[in-house]
């Protein structure tokens, strides 16, 4: 146990000198392939993707969802997929994969190509934070004698994961997912799933790989072998720059791919902020709070009064649909290619940063016209308030509009026996606020000329359902989209019951309005019964007398 505290203590201070250890490695931006290759004789993005057998971790998330229904709608003559799931609070693999084609995702593919997903998508029952993703023999030697084509989407996002859960997925189950693309017979493409924000130490962030914070494989011995409390004190130590152990062990897991540089077909794909979708699978898809959709939601309901953040702040975001064309065309793109020993690894920032994006301050207030066009339904109050980069401000509002009130309508919910949950709502609302604070003040430039590239390789027979010229889009109308599908996924509200939220929202206005004069008057009767501003005013005025 000594020599290992040791050596820990050893490694720990070796990480900060870790980027300097490194600086060999090239960080100029190459486009290799991409920029090289000649498409004239290659086949088209649907004609690629013809028999070929796909596995897929991370297939039950928003994005995994998503590439699925694209892959099956635009690309129907593929052979099969094959989907990692393991079992999820009691329910079994195959439960789980029913219950994921039930999703509203999938409805325009049983609208029109019924029958399709059931006899193209396959579950293989597994867990990427396991050894060996937790497959059987049989399932891999399956994957390892039929797979073309890999999409790595799995991961933790939790921005508050210890470091040994979120090494334990997303840096261990890349290794042991690349440890399997190793036995592939037929591999054409790995693609590996990574995130603009892995390097936020640095601005701007170019589509390349830099030098690792720390080596991955002693982190993973550290996590494996650490107990939970001592690590936790070690954490920061280990963080460094990075603001959360989601970015760091994301960045580390670039290095497992980037180590089979000229021995593995793979790229890296580095989505930002992914919200709703422009078009597909429906417009406005989402399903979870996430990004400015989720502030808007939130806003809407009259729960979130307040907003932490820069008012000025373009941050960065992508709609899903976006990053799933790209992943596909770029998926297409490096399979199209025979391997050789120099190819570099492609690496693509889906990023919306060559674009005219709203700022946070202009998300919010055209939030507030959009939501009094389409208002949620039974709002708890008139949606209001605004952003602050204050500290003391924003807990101020928080403890004002959010918290009293909150504890106000739990009171009343206990009174007539329901379940009381606002606060724990809001307390969470706090929660992720103050996660998110690093994103939410802080602004960073992803260049993305390897995206752009990539989209003007496609075929004019793909432009049509694999284009994606996200700068084309009117941000208000996407939002309004957003906000709808929200409404209607999110919250599972009716539109047909719009005018009775309309009503709704009106009595709302009416009630904060009535108690903004009603609260201001009694003030202003305080200060006039009590001579407060007379007394003020003396004050000042013999304050100035006597200089």
């Amino acid at each position: 146990m000594a020599n290992f505290k040791t050596h820990i203590g050893r490694y720990i201070s070796e990480i900060l000198m870790e980027h300097e250890k490194c600086q060999s490695m090239n960080a100029e931006n190459k486009m290799g392939f991409l920029e090289e290759q000649d498409l004239s004789n290659v086949p088209s993005i649907t004609e690629y993707y013809k028999g070929k057998t796909i596995f897929v971790t991370g297939g039950s998330g928003f994005m995994g969802k998503v590439l699925l229904e694209k892959l099956l709608y635009s690309c129907s003559d593929l052979d099969r997929i094959y989907v990692l799931l393991r079992s999820k609070k009691g329910v079994n693999p195959e439960d789980r994969l029913a219950a994921l084609y039930a999703s509203e995702c999938f409805s325009r593919l049983r609208k029109e190509k019924p029958g399709l997903f059931e006899s193209k998508v396959f579950f293989i029952a597994g867990d990427c934070s396991e050894i060996g993703l937790g497959m059987s023999e049989e399932d891999r030697a399956l994957i390892v004698n039929r797979a073309h084509i890999v999409f790595h989407v799995a991961a933790s996002v939790r921005f508050d994961d210890t470091l040994k859960v979120a090494a334990g997925l997303n840096l261990r189950g890349t290794r042991e997912l690349v440890e399997l693309a190793k036995e592939i017979r037929n591999l054409e493409v790995l693609l590996h799933v990574s995130t603009s924000y892995a390097n936020t130490n640095r601005d701007p962030i170019d589509e390349v790989v830099y030098p690792p914070h720390a080596n991955w494989r002693d982190t993973l011995e550290v996590c494996e072998k650490m107990d939970e409390e001592t690590l936790k004190h070690l954490t920061p130590k280990y963080l460094g720059e990075l603001p959360n152990t989601y970015v760091f062990t994301k960045q580390l897991a670039e290095h497992v791919v980037y180590e089979q540089k000229g021995k593995l077909p793979v790229i890296i794909a580095r989505p930002s902020i992914v919200i709703s979708a422009i078009e597909e699978p429906l417009p406005g898809w989402i399903e979870n709070f996430n990004g400015p959709v989720g502030i808007l939601i939130a806003s809407g309901k009259g729960i979130l009064r307040s907003v932490y953040s820069d008012p000025d702040l373009a941050a960065d975001y992508i709609p899903v649909d976006v990053a799933i064309k790209m992943f596909i065309a770029g998926a297409w793109l490096r399979g199209t290619k025979k391997l050789e020993a120099t190819d570099e690894v492609e690496v693509y920032h889906c990023s919306s940063s060559h674009m005219q994006i709203m700022t946070v301050g202009e998300i919010v207030e055209n939030g507030k016209e959009i939501l009094n066009e389409i208002p949620l339904d039974n709002v708890l109050w008139a949606q209001d308030g605004g952003v602050t980069k204050s500290r003391l401000y924003y807990n101020l509002r928080v403890l004002l509009f959010h918290l009293l009130p909150a504890i106000l309508v739990d009171l009343v919910l206990r009174i007539i026996g329901r379940k009381p949950m606002l606060f724990k709502i809001q307390r969470r609302i706090y929660t992720a606020n103050i996660a998110l604070h690093p994103y939410l003040t802080q602004q960073w430039k992803f260049l993305n000329k390897n995206l752009l590239a990539l989209r003007e390789k496609l075929k004019l027979e793909d432009k049509k359902m694999f284009n994606y010229a996200v700068e084309m889009v009117d941000q208000l109308e996407y939002f309004k989209t957003g906000v709808r599908a929200g409404k209607m996924y999110l919250l599972n509200e009716k539109l047909e019951d719009l005018p009775k939220a309309k009503a709704h929202y009106r009595r709302m206005v009416i009630l904060d309005k009535t108690l903004r004069i009603a609260l201001y008057s009694a003030v202003a009767w305080y200060v006039y019964s009590r001579d407060i501003l007379f007394t003020a005013l003396s004050y000042t005025y013999n304050a100035i007398i006597g200089l």
